[in-house]
């Protein structure tokens, strides 16, 4: 697999705080690596190339994954950032994280490929599922899962983007529109990702 495995602290201490990639909090400040205390100033192609790490991070998506959304982006009528976060808030793992089911987005995409997550009362296991307005995302109903989600769900303070709405009597969450700009909670500026795409 083509993920990234590695030390997830040393990702935040580079590029900020991401939600979606760990809960964990770093006492450092300073960068990671040899040189970290040192103060150079970012290039334009750095400062594109860091906002472009940060989205692929959070969202846990390769590179090809997510030259793939920028196409896609680039392709529909509207703003290409906007549409660019919109596909991949999107993503089934990014609404599973969004309504509580999981603290990290990786931790998602596990409870998508496991069959824990039904669509419309139909299992998907697929964490890149684009799903629409008016979906409705349930547990499956079986011990494990409801357990499991449960216990994710008592762990989480949840504040929910205005394009969700989630039911704890029934344990399921609807997807009523796409999402805003100000419902994404990463700090990121979009425009510099796609300016880095540009050449491509």
């Amino acid at each position: 697999m083509s993920r990234y495995r590695g030390p997830k602290l040393r990702i935040v201490r580079r590029l900020g705080n991401l939600p979606g990639l760990t809960t964990k909090i770093t006492q450092r400040t300073s960068r990671p690596g040899e040189h970290g205390e040192t103060k150079k100033k970012p290039t334009e192609y750095g400062i594109r190339l860091q906002e472009k790490q940060k989205l692929k991070f959070n969202y846990g998506v390769t590179e090809s994954q997510l030259y793939r959304y920028i196409k896609e982006a680039r392709r529909k009528k509207g703003i290409t950032g906007l549409i660019l976060l919109q596909l991949l808030e999107m993503r089934l793992d990014s609404i599973c994280f969004n309504l509580g089911f999981s603290n990290t987005m990786s931790g998602a995409r596990q409870i998508v490929n496991h069959g824990h997550i039904l669509v419309n009362n139909k299992v998907v296991n697929i964490p890149s599922f684009q799903c629409k307005p008016s979906d409705i995302i349930s547990i499956k109903p079986k011990v494990s899962s409801k357990t499991l989600i449960e216990n994710n769900l008592k762990n989480k303070n949840i504040t929910l983007p205005n394009h969700l709405e989630f039911s704890e009597k029934k344990m399921e969450g609807s997807v009523t529109n796409f999402c805003n700009r100000d419902d994404v909670s990463l700090n990121l500026n979009e425009l510099l990702v796609i300016e880095y795409y540009s050449r491509r």
